[in-house]
């Protein structure tokens, strides 16, 4: 149970829908809160690929009704947003530290480390198999040293990917601005 008295299988339900998160991550990136308009049409532009300048009427007014209908009511009524339906305005709540993990974390524009430590492994195990073989420049006693510096890449690229992500946790690049 968290400190807002949401369990983990609530939080998981309440972030199982793509909009819900992307509402929570644009009211994170609009320092907490912004009003409807804004908002549709952002969530608009991601679901559909495009700018938010060319999102069509219908692609906003679809999310327009289930945001309005249905999930800024689940998020007011689990404690992550407060939501004024005649006003149009969101307020996400002081507690966004609980349910960041449950946001999408990767978004385009972030780093892809998984295809970095895949090629640094690709590479690595060519280099030391070429080493092993002897082929080319490379010798059998140069393996070790392969190993070595494979080793050294990988940590030092996990240090670069923890730092990423422990200060300011990467940006989140929004279309149009």
């Amino acid at each position: 149970m968290t400190d807002d008295g949401l369990t983990q299988a609530e939080l998981f339900d309440v972030f199982s829908n793509a909009r819900r998160r992307r509402t929570v991550r644009f009211l994170k990136h609009q320092n907490g809160s912004c009003d409807l308009a804004p908002l549709v049409e952002q969530v608009a532009a991601w679901e559909n690929d495009t700018d938010p300048d060319d999102v069509t009427r219908a692609q906003r007014r679809r999310v327009y009704i289930s945001l309005y209908q249905t999930h800024l009511p689940m998020l007011q009524d689990h404690g992550i947003v407060e939501w004024d339906a005649d006003g149009h305005s969101i307020e996400l709540l002081p507690s966004e530290s609980t349910f960041d993990p449950y946001l999408d974390r990767h978004v385009d524009g972030q780093r892809a480390w998984h295809t970095m430590y895949a090629s640094l492994s690709i590479g690595g195990v060519i280099a030391f198999v070429l080493a092993w073989l002897s082929v080319g420049p490379l010798s059998a006693a140069l393996a070790p040293l392969v190993v070595i510096a494979l080793s050294v890449a990988v940590f030092l690229l996990a240090t670069v990917q923890h730092v990423s992500r422990r200060s300011g946790r990467l940006p989140i690049p929004i279309p149009g601005r």
